[in-house]
C-alpha cells in the first residue's frame, strides 16, 4: 500500500465563475435578422479580445493554476471559454497578441475542459425574447461541433456532467439559480484538488456572489466579470472533507458590482 495514501494533505480550492464576453447581437442588432439561432449569438470582436485579456490576466496575475474549466453550451461563453484557455496556455505569452488567432502554439496539458449544462442560460422569455426561439422549442446544440471550437487538446470528453440535459423553455428563475448553485457546489465537489474556472451567464455570476456571500444584491456584473470563490479542502485515503467557501471578489473589482442589503 502507499504510505502516502493514509496521509493528509490540506490544501486551499479556488473557484472562478465568469460571465461570457461581449454578444455580437448587442453591438449589432440587426444581426439576428438574417441568423438561423438569433438566440446563440457569437461573441463581438471586443469580445473575443476581452476574453483573451482576461485569461491573460488570469495566467499573470492570479496566485494559482486553473486546471478545469466548465462552460455552458452556448457559442458566446464557448468561445469565450477557447480565448480565455488558449491565453493560459499559451507556450510563448506574447504581450502583442491581442486574441487566440495570434498565438502560434499551446500546451494543452496545462487545461482541461468541459462542456457542462447546468452552466445554462436562463431558459424563458425574461432573457430571450419570444420572437427569437426556435419555432419548434427545440433549442438544438451541435455538441462535436461546439467542442470542436475548444482548442485543440483540450477538450476532456471523460467527464460526466452533473447535467445531462438542457433546462425546458420557460425555467422560472428561482429554478434557474438553484440550478445555477448546485451546479457549481457540485463541480466544486466532484474535483476537490482541482482549481476551476466556470464560463456562463449573468445568473451565474449573481448567484456564485449572492448564495457565497451574505447579506448580498448585485447590480452589475461587466461581460467577463467573475467572482473568485476559495475554500480548504483535507484530503485523505481519497476522500475528502472541505470547508465553506469564502467570496474574495470585492463589490467593484473584477467586474462585479453588488450593495450589502
Amino acid at each position: 500500500m502507499d504510505p502516502t495514501l493514509s496521509q493528509t494533505k490540506t490544501f486551499q480550492q479556488n473557484v472562478l465563475v465568469m460571465r461570457h464576453g461581449d454578444r455580437l447581437d448587442h453591438a449589432d442588432p440587426t444581426w439576428e435578422k438574417t441568423s438561423d439561432r438569433p438566440w446563440d449569438p457569437p461573441l463581438h470582436q471586443d469580445g473575443l479580445s476581452r476574453a483573451f485579456q482576461t485569461g491573460r490576466a488570469f495566467r499573470t496575475l492570479l496566485p494559482f493554476p486553473i486546471h478545469r474549466v466548465f462552460v455552458s453550451p452556448f457559442l458566446r461563453c464557448v468561445q469565450t471559454a477557447s480565448e480565455v484557455v488558449t491565453a493560459l496556455c499559451a507556450v510563448v505569452d506574447d504581450p502583442n497578441a491581442k486574441s487566440s488567432h495570434d498565438v502560434v502554439s499551446i500546451d494543452s496539458s496545462k487545461v482541461k475542459v468541459s462542456i457542462e449544462y447546468g452552466l445554462f442560460e436562463r431558459l424563458n422569455s425574461s432573457v430571450i425574447t419570444v420572437d427569437t426561439i426556435p419555432k419548434d422549442g427545440n433549442f438544438r446544440f451541435d455538441v462535436p461541433k461546439i467542442e470542436s471550437l475548444l482548442p485543440s487538446g483540450t477538450l476532456d470528453r471523460t467527464v460526466e456532467p452533473v447535467y445531462k440535459e438542457m433546462p425546458q423553455w420557460e425555467e422560472a428563475t428561482v429554478d434557474t439559480r438553484s440550478r445555477q448553485e448546485h451546479t457549481i457546489k457540485a463541480l466544486a465537489d466532484k474535483y476537490p484538488s482541482d482549481n476551476l474556472l466556470l464560463v456562463t451567464h449573468w445568473d451565474g455570476v449573481l448567484v456564485s456572489v449572492s448564495s457565497f456571500k451574505e447579506d448580498t444584491s448585485v447590480t452589475d456584473i461587466a461581460y467577463c466579470g467573475y467572482s473568485e470563490m476559495r475554500r480548504p479542502v483535507s484530503l485523505k485515503n481519497q476522500t475528502f472533507a472541505a470547508g465553506n467557501f469564502e467570496m474574495l471578489t470585492e463589490s467593484g473589482r473584477t467586474g462585479i458590482t453588488y450593495n450589502a442589503k
